[in-house]
């Protein structure tokens, strides 16, 4: 009879218990820096023999994206913390950053090239280079960010706000609504990040105030801008994901986030007074060519200085800003 095979004794290794197999290593998620943050922010003015604090020890953190109303008494400190936040004027102590990066430390030169990056602006005085042709405003800062096709830009733009046929046109033979849908579509035109609004309809009636705002959320909506918004008007606020309200330069209540509550502007209405702004750092022109807030000025004293005259030039329309 042929004889079973016999196993084969068991090995020490064949008795030890099968070696654990380590977890993979898992890295975590990056989280984003803020689009806007602002630390322990604080601006103070001399007044006499004291000093007035415009804006005090503001914390805020802004996500990209997100629709930021801003609003308060007239003298809260609202404009003021908009001039911070685009490095118009500069902090008496505490940071403002964008996109994780400090502004503080940047020259005025470098502050244009951020603004000409990043930031768009609307304000309420429309604040168009007066010797530029509607296409031509829209225009420059798109040709000033380096992208490409600039001039289909700059008709897409005109036509998204109703004025296809009105961009030969100069500022002072537009109406004032007109104005603010060509300031609309120069904020857009860079395709910066941030978009910063001071009381975009102040200057506008109720009707021509509800279609700028209308404008204005259907193109913050379809470039993914996160806008920061500031007004009087709780109608114009409720367009917002998120409401801040200032008083004496502080955060009184940050409001609930409510993204995707967006709805068309139908409530807007009242005039606010106009503010001057630097129609050269609108389009972030550098310091250099004195289109830009002098280090230590105050932002509405600057920007006052430096507004552009009106009216088309008696040459070549483009020979003062190229």
């Amino acid at each position: 009879m042929p004889q079973e095979a016999t196993p084969a004794p068991a090995s020490a290794a064949n008795l030890l218990p099968a070696p654990r197999t380590a977890p993979p290593q898992t890295t975590p998620p990056q989280t984003a820096p803020p689009r806007i943050e602002l630390i322990r922010l604080t601006r103070r003015l001399p007044s006499g023999d004291r000093e007035l604090t415009i804006v005090d020890a503001i914390d805020l953190a802004i996500p990209a994206g997100q629709f930021v109303a801003v609003l308060g008494p007239s003298g809260s400190g609202k404009s003021t913390l908009l001039a911070l936040m685009a490095g118009l004027d500069r902090p008496t102590s505490g940071e403002v950053r964008i996109d994780g990066r400090p502004i503080s430390g940047l020259s005025e030169d470098e502050l244009a090239l951020l603004r000409r990056h990043q930031i768009g602006f609307v304000f309420q005085s429309f604040q168009l280079l007066g010797n530029l042709t509607a296409r031509e405003n829209v225009l420059l800062p798109a040709e000033l960010r380096g992208l490409p096709d600039p001039p289909a830009r700059a008709d897409e733009l005109l036509a998204a706000v109703g004025l296809a046929d009105r961009g030969h046109h100069y500022p002072s033979q537009l109406s004032g609504g007109e104005q603010q849908r060509v300031a609309l579509a120069r904020a857009f035109a860079a395709r910066p990040p941030i978009l910063l609004a001071d009381e975009p309809t102040g200057n506008l009636d109720g009707a021509t105030g509800r279609i700028v705002l209308d404008l204005l959320t259907e193109l913050r909506r379809r470039e993914g801008t996160t806008l920061v918004l500031v007004t009087h008007d709780a109608a114009v606020a409720a367009l917002a994901d998120r409401q801040i309200h200032l008083r004496d330069g502080r955060i009184e209540r940050g409001g609930q986030e409510r993204a995707g509550q967006e709805r068309s502007g139908q409530e807007r209405d009242g005039q606010q007074p106009a503010r001057p702004e630097a129609a050269g750092a609108i389009a972030g022109i550098p310091a250099t060519a004195a289109l830009g807030p002098p280090p230590g000025a105050t932002a509405p004293a600057a920007e006052a200085a430096a507004a552009a005259p009106p009216g088309p030039p008696a040459a070549g329309p483009r020979a003062a800003v190229r």
